[in-house]
């Protein structure tokens, strides 16, 4: 019988997160040109994953994380017998590479990461102009839009970085993977009652992984490099911060005689809800040129001095987003003629905003469903299939 009155994350977790204090887990001393070596061992080249050998012909383009293309490969999850072409998977720089061939167990979860993320930005703009519409012959999989420094690619950036770190999470403690586990850091009685026990999902690993992979390609040091690492720690961030306690009480007729707990991470969705809020609570900034010894370095400044500065939890952009109103090949937007629309909102998923002010048009639709259900003894449901009218309403 599980138990709803577990004690919050902060009574006994010495987690440290590392958005804001910096890097502070307790792993083996890192290798300076791959950092995760040393807790991570090779896995036997001979393994591979089938859906890399899907790009093995493919172009490598630059631009956006072009690796997101990833997500689309219909067999990115199984194992095959071809050799590995790390090399040949669109976008990747060397250190990405280099962590594709050392450890092919862990890219599956990277994959199923990225694909967790797209389909939960598409969830979270279901309703609104640009709804992260993905282009399926094209491995820049969003087009254009995410080409500038906007709100859009702040959003993306962060929830396809938190969906690595989760999905590799999960992987871990699922047991999926041979090269990493549950949290090994709580055993025993907690001192409040209740002992730990289960499997406590290892976020702090998934975090690392995610960085260094995710923000590999991110050395650059110019503007857009460093608005991208800020919004991949917040998506990653976030997965810390929700993680939460799951108890489960033993005993006779569930009377809770010995309790145990372990940390969990949250449903994506919330998430996604979380990273949406700060999406549309994004702040803009202003890029700033100075020289140091390395070159001339760019950084990011809050525009405007009268609003309180971003955290490191905050998304953050410097260019604005077009209205997405119309097509426009040069910005890859698809404009919302055609969207459907809800006709009796104000807000932006109403006809009168996703439509841009152009009208709508409404047509009926027949649609079959079941009706008229009874379960019958013992033990099935019957029901009559009905006809029923609907009026839909899309843009002009």
């Amino acid at each position: 019988m599980p138990s709803t009155s577990c004690p919050p994350k902060q009574a006994f977790s010495k987690r440290t997160n590392p958005a804001s204090h910096g890097m502070l887990l307790t792993f083996p001393p890192r290798s300076p040109d791959f950092p995760i070596t040393s807790i991570i061992p090779p896995m036997d080249r001979l393994h591979t994953l089938h859906f890399l050998w899907l790009f093995s012909a493919a172009p490598v383009l630059a631009g956006y994380p072009i690796w997101w293309s990833l997500a689309l490969g219909q067999q990115y999850s199984s194992f095959g017998s071809q050799p590995i072409l790390c090399g040949s998977i669109p976008g990747l720089v060397p250190k990405q590479v280099r962590f594709c061939r050392n450890y092919l167990e862990i890219m599956p979860s990277v994959a199923e990461g990225v694909k967790l993320g797209i389909q939960e930005c598409q969830h979270q703009f279901r309703g609104r102009r640009w709804n992260c519409t993905t282009i399926h012959d094209s491995l820049a999989i969003f087009g254009p839009v995410l080409d500038k420094a906007t709100r859009e690619s702040a959003f993306v950036h962060a929830i396809a970085s938190a969906g690595v770190a989760f999905a590799v999470t999960r992987s871990c403690a699922e047991g999926s993977t041979t090269i990493c586990g549950c949290d090994s850091h709580h055993k025993g009685s907690s001192g409040e009652g209740w002992k730990w026990g289960g499997c406590s999902e290892d976020a702090d690993y998934g975090v690392v992984v995610s960085r260094e992979f995710a923000d590999a390609r991110e050395n650059r040091l110019d503007a857009r490099s460093a608005m991208n690492r800020h919004n991949n720690e917040a998506g990653r961030a976030t997965i810390l911060d929700h993680m939460h306690l799951k108890c489960k009480c033993h005993g006779l007729s569930g009377s809770c005689e010995v309790k145990t707990c372990w940390w969990s991470q949250p449903d994506f969705r919330a998430i996604g809800d979380h990273l949406k809020d700060k999406y549309d609570s994004a702040s803009e900034m202003s890029v700033e040129k100075h020289r140091e010894s390395r070159g001339w370095v760019e950084t990011l400044r809050a525009k405007y001095s009268l609003f309180k500065p971003p955290t490191e939890r905050d998304l953050v952009y410097y260019e604005t987003s077009p209205n997405f109103c119309e097509p426009n090949p040069e910005t890859g937007s698809f404009g919302t003629q055609g969207r459907s629309c809800n006709v009796t909102s104000h807000g932006i998923d109403g006809c009168d905003l996703l439509c841009c002010g152009r009208g709508h048009n409404t047509r009926t639709e027949k649609r079959k469903e079941k009706c008229h259900c009874v379960f019958h003894w013992c033990c099935y449901v019957s029901c009559q299939e009905c006809v029923r009218i609907y009026d839909v309403h899309t843009c002009k």
